[in-house]
């Protein structure tokens, strides 16, 4: 008979560091594309400043809303580069992490905090410019009393993250895919840029009609068989 896993996962497997900085030159949305158009985390997890990027491997906290006591113990056990991902379960009650903590954060050379939850002191935070990504602020401090876990898998914006998951997000939002997925998915997000980029340009020179447009069209029965826009 296999036991439960401890709620403290201290070792898993994370994205290599060179995937990571392969990966953090694509905007999320360009791998959010190529990835099935999928990961991408609901859009009330936003950057509380629209400049702020991050990029780097999952590491997973589930707390009780209100409570940081796990976010404090993850502070300790992240290594640097590790994003910390925080299912605060959409709580906007109270703020999980504030200057202290995210003070910490940067001084450990963690790459940022993705949080399904509130955070405080926006304006110093926005001031020491380290990306934090949540659902919002609120003034109201945290419990420091209840128990959670770290390593295990949690659903932060509607999206499932397991620990060591390459996680990037820009001003658009957060986009999560999977460790053993990321590195195979880098050749088809360079073709998509490159794409993109001569398909803007062409528009720019004057060519802005959708050559796929009458037929997906026709596909969905709103033209009919031979004819046009």
């Amino acid at each position: 008979m296999s036991s439960n896993p401890p709620d403290i996962i201290r070792n898993f497997e994370r994205v290599p560091a060179h995937v990571v900085a392969q990966a953090a030159q694509f905007q999320p949305a360009i791998l959010a594309d190529v990835a099935g158009r999928r990961g991408a985390m609901h859009g009330r997890i936003k950057a509380l400043r629209p400049r702020m990027k991050l990029a780097g491997p999952a590491f997973t906290v589930e707390v009780r809303p209100g409570d940081n006591l796990m976010i404090h113990a993850a502070i300790a056990m992240a290594r640097p580069g590790d994003v910390l991902v925080i299912d605060g379960k959409g709580d906007q009650g109270s703020a999980l992490m504030g200057t202290i903590m995210m003070t910490a954060c940067q001084k450990l050379g963690i790459a940022g905090v993705v949080m399904d939850g509130a955070c405080r002191d926006s304006l110093e935070i926005d001031e020491m410019d380290f990306p934090v990504f949540c659902v919002g602020t609120n003034p109201n401090g945290p419990t420091k009393n209840i128990a959670g876990r770290i390593g295990h898998s949690v659903s932060v914006g509607d999206v499932t993250v397991r620990a060591g998951d390459f996680v990037i997000a820009d001003g658009d939002g957060v986009v999560v895919v999977e460790r053993e997925k990321i590195e195979a998915l880098l050749p088809a997000a360079a073709r998509k840029v490159s794409d993109e980029a001569a398909r803007i340009a062409a528009i720019k020179d004057g060519d802005t009609a959708a050559k796929w447009l009458n037929t997906a069209l026709r596909t969905a029965g709103v033209l009919k068989e031979g004819e046009t826009l």
